[in-house]
């Protein structure tokens, strides 16, 4: 059908299908701000104005806009006048991975266009359609409360930085902590305290919050993601998944299905290769086994792999796939983790070509244990044994842009695979021998992602897409529905059992974590991120007799993989859980108790030597006192604990502590190479990708301040295996050394050939905003050096390459804080102030810092009181959408108020340490802790639901009058 459409103004005469989205015309028209995150108009990312109202454009009709004036993001602003709202959501950092920002903003203009006046509420309210995984929704908040004053013609003052005013130095042992925060503005509901800037020890970038170098592409809608681009002759693929959670394919049929006029290729486990893999995207060797195949003849969950399709248009996929006929002999499943090691439990890997597996016969994917000094002794000499038992979930990372891949046949026949993935070289080292193809023939290119949260780290639909495209010489794209993201990966549910030995003084003398672990169908994470469930912990407090052992089974339930805190969060909330049920049988301050025990500067880290994880660790710095003394007053901590009530609704405080280190020490490498150019610009190319983190801007900036340029002097390139150096995890850890690493060498260069052009030793120059300076006052530019050295003297180009390993990787330190009110007629529980306090290290860019840390807190809160998956008794996923899966949007979030503290630590660039997953650990635990302040009774499984509060509650009550 023909339908006119005005689009930002512009009328357009289109062929449209009655059927046909306007999400999908306005794709095809190269609206590319509008972008697809759900099929069911709940997560916002696809919002349009319609005649000045938001819509969700994956719900609505081409056809019923006819008539309608369309508003995407395009028509708000350009790189050259931006409107004061993209201007804002850019100064106050509100921008992470930036896939949601577009439906933020529209949202956000058709609010001020019918209020210029708006409260936070209202604005809350305005943003509740557009779901956000990075920011925790703090910053989009402030930057349409400063918008709608730019608008209304107010003056608007610098934005102050939010890190402490006083800058707190490595800790000695016995050294007796300064006081770590004076003062602080008040701030609206829901916003970050912040405190002004300060110099950092002769930084001019460094320390500063700088404008993010990708900031105006992503306010303005430029096609910079996966799927934003057109290729001629492109198929669609969709994969056909199973509907049981345990069967074997005893025959498949798809005659039907390749023979329908417009499917190009259809392919089953008799079509590829049989190689066992694991689609972790860890660096070689994979710890995890190799327990997967392409396409296999055997289904482990429901929503695994069977066959794929690729056809000329998405409805002809569709209608290929109810054509294959598969015949399953349906076996029987295993959904309960505690009864895999069973006799009578079925075997979920019984093939023989597999490898790696812990032990197949018991259903076993992987085994890790270590002990320090005796335990058993330990518990002997104890003056009070507690013991314990928690169980966290399963839950799903959801970013907002789902998974999606496209490959081609390039000009020199190689096979370009554009992904969403956040580990490119991992997904070609892992695809190769699965699509036989050399890995010199495979060139892996990605784009800006849209959020990852450690889902995209795994090689999930790649290997299918780039075998469609070589049956089909075509290029081919493939995108996970949000129903198979959902299905796709989570974080590891766990049973933890926590067994302590104390002292009546508090002393820890012994301390027992047993975990059982359930990886779902694959093991691809099961040994490495259960291991770091105890590794992350327990090593927070100290102790001379420990024992951590965790066991890790198969279910048929989806797989298990990467999730921000990497198995830490598990073990977190059964440690930080168990220490206030110590100190509450002790009868001491929980708090005192943390301060008795917890890790200081000089301490040594055993476990991890134990658990294989590198040679032993010494602290250099640690925040943890200055952190906890902010936490303590800001949530009030003596006025308000164990003071809930006994009304309705009551309230209760808690405090939970976390440390988080990057990846082991002599494990994660990468590397970095630079260019200078003749206008005195720099290529930077680093292998790392950036999902949000703001690592792009980060390594601009480290390097801007070792050459003594501007960060828009610095132009960083997209990860490309054909182009960027290697990185060995998304984590910008190592990439910051690398890239400090290559700006020295650069410097290094610069100052040589100016040294030439002056006359003078490179040891006496200075270089400082673009320009060398000798003692005498002669200078000579950054460009004028480049120009020189390709055309003059030297003529040879100023470039440098590097690679960076971390020997000694320092854990950053937290100390997390909540306050809530609990219905004890409903069981709801409400947060309403959350407070973090972050040491790590030294802070590159506030804003960035303070964006992390708020948008982990948001997945922890998720985490600890509504995020769950949930099964029917047949393994089908019944948390399957947005509506049913409860992410908090902007009105669920309660007040909340970040702190940075400050310390000097000797093994990260320029002091600092990695920080970007801290900020889940700690918050489920405290706000597990406060409803236990609030209620008398411990809950011990989240997420805290009001079914779990009420049968709590109704326990305790059955107690009491037993008693």
């Amino acid at each position: 059908m023909e339908l006119e459409l005005n689009m930002n103004g512009v009328i357009k005469s289109l062929d449209v299908a009655p059927n046909e989205s306007l999400l999908t015309v306005l794709r095809r028209e190269g609206y590319f701000s509008v972008k697809h995150g759900c099929e069911s108009g709940e997560c916002g990312a696809c919002t349009v104005l319609v005649d000045g109202l938001p819509r969700p454009s994956c719900v609505t009709l081409a056809a019923q806009a006819g008539g309608c004036a369309l508003t995407t993001v395009e028509s708000l602003g350009n790189a050259h006048k931006l409107h004061p709202l993209q201007e804002a959501f850019i100064d106050t950092g509100a921008i992470q991975c930036g896939f949601c920002t577009p439906g933020m903003l529209l949202s956000a203009f058709a609010l001020l266009k019918r209020n210029t006046s708006p409260n936070e509420e209202e604005v809350r309210e305005a943003l509740s359609g557009n779901l956000c995984r990075c920011t925790g929704y703090v910053k989009p908040v402030q930057a349409v409360l400063r918008a709608a004053a730019v608008m209304r013609g107010e003056k608007i003052t610098p934005l102050s930085l939010p890190v402490l005013e006083e800058h707190v130095q490595s800790w000695e042992p016995g050294r007796v902590p300064q006081e770590p925060h004076k003062g602080g503005k008040s701030v609206p509901a829901g916003a970050a305290t912040m405190v002004e800037a300060r110099p950092a020890n002769g930084l001019s970038i460094v320390g500063n919050a700088q404008r993010k170098v990708d900031a105006v592409k992503l306010v303005t809608g430029k096609p910079v993601f996966t799927d934003d681009i057109e290729l001629r002759d492109m198929l669609y693929a969709h994969i056909l998944t199973s509907p049981h959670a345990h069967a074997v394919i005893r025959e498949i049929d798809v005659t039907e299905a390749r023979a329908l006029s417009g499917v190009h290729a259809v392919l089953t486990y008799k079509d590829v290769l049989r190689v066992p893999y694991t689609s972790a995207g860890q660096s070689w060797p994979e710890p995890g086994p190799h327990d997967q195949y392409a396409l296999d003849n055997r289904v482990r969950f429901v929503g695994d792999r069977v066959a794929v399709v690729a056809a000329e248009t998405p409805e002809l996929v569709e209608q290929a796939l109810r054509l294959i006929v598969v015949d399953y002999e349906v076996l029987p499943s295993l959904l309960d983790p505690r009864l895999a090691t069973s006799s009578q439990a079925p075997r979920l890997h019984p093939e023989e070509d597999a490898y790696g597996i812990h032990d197949a016969a018991h259903n076993i994917a992987a085994y890790v244990r270590a002990d320090l000094g005796d335990v058993e002794r330990g518990f002997g000499q104890a003056d009070l044994v507690v013991e314990g038992e928690y169980v966290v979930p399963q839950v799903q990372q959801v970013p907002i842009e789902n998974h999606v891949a496209i490959t081609y046949w390039d000009e020199d026949e190689r096979l370009v695979v554009r992904s969403s993935t956040t580990v490119p070289y991992h997904v070609r080292r892992i695809i190769a021998p699965l699509i036989g193809l050399p890995p010199r023939r495979i060139r892996v290119i990605v784009p800006r992602v849209g959020g990852d949260f450690g889902v995209k780290q795994d090689v999930l639909i790649e290997d299918l897409c780039a075998l469609l495209t070589i049956a089909t010489n075509r290029p081919v794209r493939l995108e996970f529905t949000r129903a198979e993201e959902f299905s796709s990966r989570a974080r590891h549910a766990q049973i933890i059992r926590m067994k302590t030995g104390v002292k009546r003084d508090g002393t820890l003398v012994a301390n027992s974590m047993m975990v059982l672990a359930n990886t779902g169908a694959y093991g691809m994470h099961a040994l490495s991120a259960s291991r770091n469930t105890g590794l992350q912990t327990l090593p927070l407090y100290p102790c001379p007799n420990l024992r951590f052992e965790a066991q890790v089974v198969y279910t048929n339930q989806p797989p298990a993989g990467a999730f921000r805190g990497y198995g830490a969060p598990q073990g977190f909330f059964a440690l930080e859980s168990h220490l206030d049920e110590i100190a509450r049988q002790l009868g001491m301050d929980a708090l005192e108790l943390r301060r008795k025990n917890w890790l200081k500067v000089g301490d040594k880290l055993p476990l991890a030597r134990e658990l294989g994880e590198g040679k032993e660790q010494v602290i250099k710095s640690c925040g943890l006192p200055q952190c906890l003394q902010i936490v303590e007053e800001k949530v009030q901590w003596r006025e308000k604990r164990g003071k809930g009530g006994t009304g309705r609704f009551r309230r209760g405080v808690g405090v939970a502590l976390a440390m988080h280190g990057p990846a082991a020490p002599g494990q994660d490498m990468a590397g970095a190479s630079l260019k200078l150019n003749e206008d005195g610009s720099f290529n930077l190319l680093v292998g790392t990708v950036d999902s949000g983190t703001g690592s792009d801007t980060l390594l601009a900036q480290i390097v801007a301040e070792v050459l003594g340029v501007r960060v828009e002097d610095i132009i960083v390139h997209a990860a490309d295996t054909d182009v960027t150096p290697f990185a060995s995890s998304s984590s910008i850890h190592a990439s910051a050394g690398a890239a400090k690493q290559v700006a020295e060498q650069v410097r290094e260069q610069l100052l040589e050939v100016a040294g030439q052009m002056c006359k003078i030793n490179p040891m006496q120059l200075t270089l400082k905003d673009r320009v060398i300076v000798a003692p005498n006052g002669q200078n000579v530019t950054v460009s004028q050096v480049a120009l020189h050295a390709l055309y003059v003297e030297n003529q040879r180009q100023i470039m440098a390459t590097a690679s960076w390993i971390g020997q000694q990787t320092s854990p950053a330190f937290a100390v997390q804080g909540a306050e809530v009110e609990v219905d004890t007629e409903t069981g709801v529980v409400r947060v309403i102030k959350a407070v973090s306090a972050v040491e790590a290290g030294r802070v590159l860019h506030p804003l960035i810092a303070e964006g992390q840390i708020e948008g982990g807190i948001a997945q922890a809160l998720g985490y600890g009181i509504s995020e769950e998956l949930v099964y029917d008794s047949h393994g089908g996923l019944l948390t399957a959408n947005l509506s049913d899966y409860r992410l908090l949007s902007a009105p669920d979030m309660p007040a909340m108020e970040t702190y940075s503290v400050e310390t000097e630590d000797p093994s990260g660039p320029f002091g600092a340490k990695d920080s970007m997953e801290i900020s889940v650990d700690g918050m489920a635990p405290a706000v597990a802790n406060a409803l236990a302040d609030a209620l008398g009774v411990r809950v011990r499984q989240i997420p805290l639901t009001p079914e779990r509060v009420l049968r709590a509650l109704r326990a305790q009550a059955q107690t009491q009058t037993e008693r």
